[in-house]
């Protein structure tokens, strides 16, 4: 497989990801899709206090691999960033849920296209980098620059 560690960079970005490596990305998505789809739009429809393991989608979670999870975690985030004007209150939790898991095997790859879907995201989208944020922290140190894919921030404009 193709990786962002493995090509030559320069200290001022990084490569764009490998077309292969982003269609396998599109393929694993679209696996965990359809049930991500309808445990979403039950737990819409269901007590938003429900404890997370007991919504359909806490339940999705608990039936896929580490593999699966990730795959899981991507598509909902790339879902929010594109929809997030819709009730995504069900698919937002899910991004935090998944977010909070430590040790699911994030790889270089995977954080770089979440992070490039965060920045292309509106500002409005309060949670674009929850889970690539939270998937970089588990990469060892140096592997990925994300000070290179985050854009900076502004500094606030305070009323004098």
């Amino acid at each position: 497989m193709v990786s962002v560690a493995g090509r030559a960079t320069s200290r001022h970005e990084h490569p764009p990801l490998d077309p292969t490596v982003v269609q396998r990305f599109y393929a694993r998505m679209r696996a965990v899709a359809p049930a991500a789809v309808g445990a979403i739009e039950r737990d819409r429809a269901d007590d938003p206090g429900r404890a997370f393991g007991d919504t359909a989608c806490g339940r999705l979670v608990g039936s896929l691999d580490q593999d699966g999870v990730r795959a899981l975690g991507m598509w909902v985030h790339h879902w929010c960033m594109r929809f997030y004007d819709d009730d995504t209150r069900a698919a937002l939790r899910l991004l935090r849920e998944i977010a909070a898991r430590p040790g699911l095997g994030w790889t270089a790859d995977e954080v770089h296209w979440m992070l490039g879907e965060s920045q292309h995201a509106a500002p409005a989208a309060d949670a674009r980098f929850t889970l690539p944020l939270a998937a970089a922290a588990e990469l060892a140190p140096g592997v990925l620059r994300i000070d290179l894919l985050v854009p900076r921030q502004g500094r606030p404009q305070h009323d004098r």
